[in-house]
């Protein structure tokens, strides 16, 4: 395996390339796939989705040294420098997969900062403009992208740029040479995050890079905190890896499951991982998989009546005990009416009473320690996997699944229209 690894930057002595053979050696569901050349990955179109994946427990910790060295950079994005006024309130922003990065942070930056913090998506901003702001208040926007380079993310932030100059922007991006960071360097409103090079994913669906964002972001709620901070990613690293060593295969029996549909269910912080999970296989799968996130209390009010037989219901299970109970009365109701083609359960202490015959159990020992607010980048691995093995049951390429080329990596440029004179008064 090392000329493999060689060929995709990473030698058989490296970190990565001794993890990928770990993995290969205990999950027989990886082996082979792992196992084929890289000429072969990549005519099988999986090579970058699959180790961008099994990668991530090893980026995590790289991240939060990242961010733990700019510790100066996000305080004084947060705080204000020198004779500016700290942000009383906070946006953050993306487009797709970056949106539901900044879903998962929302509750837990509001309840360190003591700020108002919005989820505004790029587009939004772009159509509502300042009426989608908080208003009258010194403002930080903080924008999420892989690779910076996404239509309306650029325009919308050139536009507060122009329209808002009492907002600050903080860019958290995987790609150092993304216009969202270049077009905008040296000017002293912005300043800017940069992840490893390897979590900007090749693969057109974000993986490494979605965990890798959201784990950038949560350290803003721990600006006093590092070595706390450093701890939890460390602590979420190594379940990341139980998770994959000890559930992938099961995952990937799930995914090939006889379903057409699928419904991803999280509550607070969750939510956001159950939209890019559901995001991750109508992606992943072309399409041929019909895909929607909704809250655990929110299945109730009408999009019940979507799932069906040939429905797969995945639950990502709180760990706290109030969020819980609500949740379990949902999985109760939908065993007692029997509904769904089968459930995947995300969790640690899954009660055996929630399962019935054909559902599947992943138990994520350390998710509970870590907290609802971390726990979002475990659940959406298990989001990942079944993505990554239902695109493989129907053919695809997980690496370029759209067939007709309807989606691409990077959102095709569009015409960005801007406000009229009278629309800014």
């Amino acid at each position: 395996m090392g000329s493999k690894l060689d060929e995709l930057g990473q030698s058989a002595s490296s970190p990565t390339g001794i993890w990928l053979r770990e993995l290969a050696a205990a999950v027989p569901a990886l082996a082979g796939l792992l196992a084929a050349s890289p000429e072969e990955q990549t005519a099988r179109g999986y090579m970058h989705t699959l180790h961008e994946i099994c990668q991530q427990p090893l980026t995590w910790p790289e991240t939060s040294a990242i961010a733990a060295a700019h510790r100066d950079v996000l305080a004084r994005a947060v705080r204000g420098a020198r004779g500016e006024a700290p942000a009383e309130a906070i946006v953050l922003t993306g487009s797709g997969s970056s949106m539901y990065a900044a879903t998962c942070l929302a509750l837990p930056l509001q309840e360190s900062l003591q700020v108002p913090v919005l989820c505004i998506s790029g587009g939004q901003l772009l159509t509502d403009g300042w009426r989608a702001l908080p208003l009258g208040k010194p403002t930080l926007v903080i924008s999420f992208a892989r690779s910076g380079n996404s239509p309306e993310s650029i325009a919308a932030v050139d536009q507060l740029l122009e329209d808002h100059p009492a907002c600050r922007h903080l860019v958290i991006t995987c790609n150092a040479s993304g216009k969202l960071v270049t077009s905008h360097a040296g000017n002293p409103r912005v300043s800017s995050l940069t992840l490893a090079d390897r979590t900007c994913d090749r693969s057109l669906v974000m993986t490494s890079s979605f965990t890798n964002m959201v784990l950038a972001g949560l350290s803003l709620a721990f600006l006093d905190r590092w070595a706390q901070y450093r701890g939890m990613v460390a602590m979420l690293a190594s379940a990341a890896r139980r998770l994959l060593l000890s559930h992938t295969g099961c995952l990937a029996e799930v995914a090939r499951g006889n379903f057409n549909s699928a419904v991803f269910l999280g509550s607070g912080p969750n939510f956001g991982a159950a939209m890019e999970s559901a995001l991750k296989l109508v992606e992943i799968s072309g399409g041929r998989v019909r895909t929607f996130a909704e809250t655990y209390l929110g299945l109730r009010h009408g999009p019940l009546a979507a799932v069906h037989d040939d429905t797969l219901v995945v639950c990502f299970l709180s760990s706290d005990p109030l969020v819980r109970a609500y949740e379990q009365d949902l999985i109760q109701e939908l065993n007692r009416k029997q509904l769904g083609f089968a459930k995947a359960i995300v969790g640690e202490g899954i009660p055996p009473e929630l399962l019935n015959e054909g559902d599947l159990a992943v138990e994520c020992p350390g998710l509970a320690a870590a907290g609802d607010d971390a726990a979002p980048v475990l659940h959406a691995i298990a989001g990942q996997l079944i993505g990554l093995f239902r695109s493989l049951k129907e053919g695809l390429h997980p690496d370029s699944p759209s067939v007709n080329g309807a989606i691409n990596r990077v959102v095709e440029s569009f015409q960005i229209h801007r406000p009229s004179p009278r629309d800014r008064e």
